[in-house]
């Protein structure tokens, strides 16, 4: 359907009081050649039947709907209770931006406030930001709050366990934040960051140590030794959970020691939908809330003795402190907040551990049909929880042969990690049943 809100009398009439003749004398500032090659070579329009013919023709091509995924590695399936998009469609949340007035946004205040209640219980800590845009700018963020804190510390090391793209992420970052020098701590043979390794690595100008929790492999890290390790030296411990689902299960980076705890929150309620939009988690502990980036929604108490809910310690934030702000960060991701904060509200605490352990569960059982074969083993002897790494001969041969076959047999490692050509990575949730393990065992079994 054409929209035109403007008649040609109220063009008309606009452009007689700019001043110019026509629309096009508004641009002749532009130089002319680059107002040719600016031009849009755009087909004709189609009729809305046209185009949902041709968007369902399009669809029909996407095979990988209709495929069993294993893959994981930062985007995981998991099961959206129906619930959260009715709720996601209620026109005071779709259509609302970041509550600059407190007045006029009480519903989204108060749906930010307990998101960050339910991220600070999740990641055990005191005090959790209105979120980050996902997983990997949230490590990164991590990473510059500690350097902030640090100030004479110039030195981050990396556990080389971490998501890939997430260290990526932080060198991105890393080339306009000034002179301090990442390193990597190796990972050792049962998957864990080498804790040998990384204790020669840590010094007194370590500002930060970050590892994932899990780590990239699925591998459960053992965090009371490295934050013991860290705080010895008087650095940070940060850790970055790329499926927080396991946190139903395992004790809270905040528990175990860490000073600031970071996530990906995809897993809770929102789709993969092609890689994003995601939402980071971010929290940290309260005597570190002033270098914290991003925002907070606190809660209040008017005139008249009522609850309610405003931002606060903006002066965070660039629109007040410009060059000294902590953080760019400015878009809060409401409705993917709204959408995690009703999932966990929505499992409880019961609920989402029995969700992670069924996770845990099918995880393992798939793990132990696959090495059934003389073809697979395990890679690494350390827990894992949802994802494995599994090791034979020709695994991108077998990978690309299962793809043939309609299953998304996990992630081939040799992209990131090149001694590991011989692995994939998999990942197995509570939406795989049976026949999806089935299908998985024989194409690559």
């Amino acid at each position: 359907m054409r929209f035109l809100p403007h008649t040609e009398d109220d063009i008309r009439a606009m452009l007689d009081t700019v001043g110019v003749a026509q629309i096009s004398d508004l641009f002749s500032e532009v130089p002319e050649e680059l107002r040719v090659r600016a031009a849009l070579d755009l087909p004709a329009g189609l009729s809305e039947l046209d185009v949902r013919a041709r968007m369902e023709t399009l669809a029909a091509r996407n095979s990988a709907a209709q495929q069993p995924c294993f893959i994981g590695a930062g985007a995981y399936p998991h099961f959206i209770p129906a619930v959260i998009d009715q709720i996601l469609q209620r026109a005071e949340f779709y259509s609302a931006y970041t509550p600059y007035q407190p007045e006029v946004s009480q519903g989204t205040l108060q749906s930010i406030f307990e998101f960050q209640s339910l991220v600070a219980m999740l990641l055990g800590m005191e005090v959790a930001n209105a979120s980050m845009y996902d997983g990997a700018s949230a490590t990164a963020e991590a990473v510059l709050m500690a350097l902030r804190m640090g100030r004479q510390r110039p030195r981050v090391v990396l556990s080389r366990a971490l998501h890939p793209q997430y260290r990526e992420v932080v060198r991105t970052y890393a080339t306009g934040a000034g002179d301090f020098e990442l390193v990597e701590a190796p990972f050792g043979t049962d998957g864990r960051t080498d804790r040998a390794q990384l204790q020669q690595l840590v010094d007194e100008r370590t500002a930060a140590v970050v590892v994932g929790y899990p780590n990239f492999f699925g591998v459960i890290e053992d965090l009371a030794c490295f934050a013991d390790m860290a705080h010895s030296r008087g650095a940070l411990l940060v850790t970055a959970t790329s499926e927080p689902v396991a946190l139903g299960l395992l004790q809270s980076p905040g528990t175990l020691g860490a000073d600031i705890a970071v996530a990906e929150g995809q897993s809770l309620g929102i789709p993969m939908s092609y890689g994003g939009p995601g939402v980071g988690l971010f929290a940290t502990r309260t005597a570190y809330v002033r270098s914290m980036p991003g925002r907070l929604v606190g809660e209040a108490v008017d005139g008249a003795g009522r609850r309610g809910y405003v931002l606060t310690l903006a002066t965070r934030e660039q629109h007040i402190r410009r060059e000294k702000a902590t953080s760019n960060i400015c878009t809060n991701q409401g409705l993917m907040v709204l959408a995690l904060t009703v999932y966990l509200s929505l499992a409880g605490k019961q609920g989402f551990r029995e969700l992670a352990v069924a996770n845990v569960a099918r995880a393992h059982r798939a793990a132990a049909r696959l090495t059934e074969s003389a073809r697979w083993r395990l890679r690494f002897a350390a827990p894992f929880f949802n994802e494995f790494v599994i090791t034979g001969s020709d695994a991108a041969t077998a990978w690309a042969a299962a793809r043939q076959r309609g299953v998304l047999a996990g992630v081939p490692l040799q992209r990131w990690y090149p001694e590991l050509a011989d692995s994939l990575l998999l990942c197995v949730t509570e939406v795989h049943d049976a026949a999806a393990l089935d299908r998985l065992v024989g194409v690559l079994a």
